[in-house]
């Protein structure tokens, strides 16, 4: 398979393979170095796990900041050393937890709130991974982030075992927000422990479970060339349409592809923030700011293209 295959590739992660695996994967299916992914799933979650390659690779940063959807499984009645259930359960005595009980502590969880990450969990402290430190038993100790929580309701509950009935969680939230912390605080606030039993990422910013592929669907797709596998590709701009867009002229073209700042073509469009940069046929070529009047090209997809020499 060769090179030349740029886009965004939106997989249905399963449980089990790390975010780096899947990468790994790819690189190895598309035959390019240029893959990266958008936001780590830990290994025991599935879900959405958008997939950059190529070009696209530039462009991922501007997908960091996107909101997540997640469905989650809280199991209450014990405590996890990692906040999830690969860790060692400890149970916690006390009453029996009910539905009523835990939607009524939701509400604090909504909105801004402060949390502090799992010691389990890839900050850095001092230069290593916390995960990295808790492995060789030293403590750690986490500084708390504030994070948002845009909506939290329990859909489902089981409690066939009264002492640890199970919540199913839907929530959305702000990038960096960790699951396993919020099941963990959850359970606390009711007076019993809690831990992340499961989570499935519903959403990624625009990219929607429903409509990401499985890996065995991009094997197959991979195994019979090139083509089928673009064909799984999303554009390199998916999910950045709401962006404005600059429509460049010839001479702006090949300035802004040999990276120079020039004039905004279009009157009054916003003097600030994001846009894409358009070719006069519409074709996208890359990215930038307009600053006070000004276009100046953050991403530039295309070739430089040399300046008109008069003769």
């Amino acid at each position: 398979m060769g090179p030349g295959l740029d886009g965004i590739l939106v997989v249905a992660k399963p449980a089990g393979p790390t975010s780096h695996d899947v990468v790994a994967l790819i690189r190895r299916l598309a035959a390019t170095k240029r893959v990266g992914h958008g936001g780590t799933l830990d290994p025991f979650a599935s879900g959405v796990l958008p997939i950059f390659l190529g070009r696209a690779t530039r462009v991922a940063e501007y997908h960091l900041g996107d909101s997540k959807r997640y469905r989650a499984t809280v199991c209450f009645g014990a405590t996890s050393s990692t906040d999830d259930l690969e860790g060692e359960l400890e149970p916690v005595a006390g009453p029996a937890v009910t539905r009523e009980v835990v939607e009524g502590a939701l509400e604090r969880f909504r909105g801004r709130i402060t949390q502090t990450p799992p010691a389990f969990s890839a900050v850095k402290v001092g230069g290593r991974r916390a995960y990295a430190l808790a492995r060789a038993g030293k403590t750690v100790e986490l500084q708390p982030r504030d994070v948002e929580i845009y909506a939290l309701d329990v859909t489902a509950w089981d409690e066939s075992e009264p002492d640890r009935p199970l919540a199913t969680i839907e929530l959305e939230c702000s990038a960096g927000t960790y699951v396993r912390a919020l099941a963990r605080d959850l359970g606390a606030a009711v007076g019993s422990g809690a831990y992340l039993g499961a989570l499935v990422r519903t959403a990624s910013g625009p990219f929607r479970l429903e409509e990401a592929t499985p890996l065995d669907e991009v094997r197959t797709a991979a195994a019979d060339g090139p083509a089928p596998l673009q064909r799984l590709l999303r554009p390199i701009d998916a999910g950045l349409e709401s962006l404005p867009s600059v429509r460049l002229g010839a001479a702006d073209l090949a300035a802004v592809s040999r990276g120079q700042v020039v004039r905004a073509p279009q009157a009054g469009d916003p003097t600030e923030g994001p846009v894409r940069l358009v070719a006069p046929d519409g074709t996208l070529v890359g990215f930038g700011r307009r600053i006070d009047g000004r276009v100046a090209p953050d991403k530039v997809l295309v070739a430089p293209i040399a300046p008109e020499v008069d003769e």
